[in-house]
């Protein structure tokens, strides 16, 4: 454990990791790209009127930031952890979310980004949706989940095999006993 976090609680740790990690990425890179991007045609013109599209998008986020907050619940009081990389949860989550997709939260922020460039109707935000998935799915691979196995070996392992990285099953998946 780093030693910043020493003496702090585990839910202000938490916290940090949300405003550092999912909050940058769904809200100020955003702000910030729609800024440069100058507000031209594509370049981040929130729709005039409030379409289908734009409902449905605003229900997704809603829903995604429902699951996010159920992951990191479930970091917090099952794994003993936070959704930073510099603060994993110390046992392994397999219950909620965890038993349809293996990463629950990176999925959410994907669809609370596509939802943004749909309202947004930016280019920018496209290519910065483009990016991230791209940048997951570099990093995961290749970088979290040979640590995840490292740390909780067959059970991850296994996990893995049978839970899909992003996309959910139709099924809850759970250890065998």
């Amino acid at each position: 454990m780093s030693s910043y976090h020493i003496g702090m609680p585990l839910f202000l740790r938490a916290l940090l990791s949300i405003l550092i990690l999912p909050v940058n990425v769904m809200v100020v890179i955003p702000v910030f790209l729609i800024w440069v991007s100058g507000n031209s045609a594509w370049g981040g013109n929130p729709r005039e009127t409030l379409d289908g599209i734009a409902w449905l998008s605003f229900a997704a986020c809603v829903g995604c930031f429902v699951l996010m907050a159920w992951t990191v619940t479930d970091f917090l009081t099952t794994g003993d952890g936070t959704l930073a990389p510099w603060d994993p949860p110390k046992k392994l989550v397999i219950k909620g979310p965890y038993q349809f997709v293996r990463n629950p939260m990176i999925s959410g922020v994907i669809l609370v980004l596509f939802a943004e460039t749909l309202i947004l109707h930016a280019w920018i935000m496209a290519a910065w949706l483009a990016f991230f998935i791209l940048a997951n799915a570099i990093y995961l691979p290749w970088i979290e989940e040979p640590e995840l196995e490292r740390r909780f070996g067959d059970d991850y392992r296994l996990y893995k095999e049978n839970v899909p990285r992003w996309i959910p099953r139709f099924t809850p998946w759970s250890l065998p006993e």
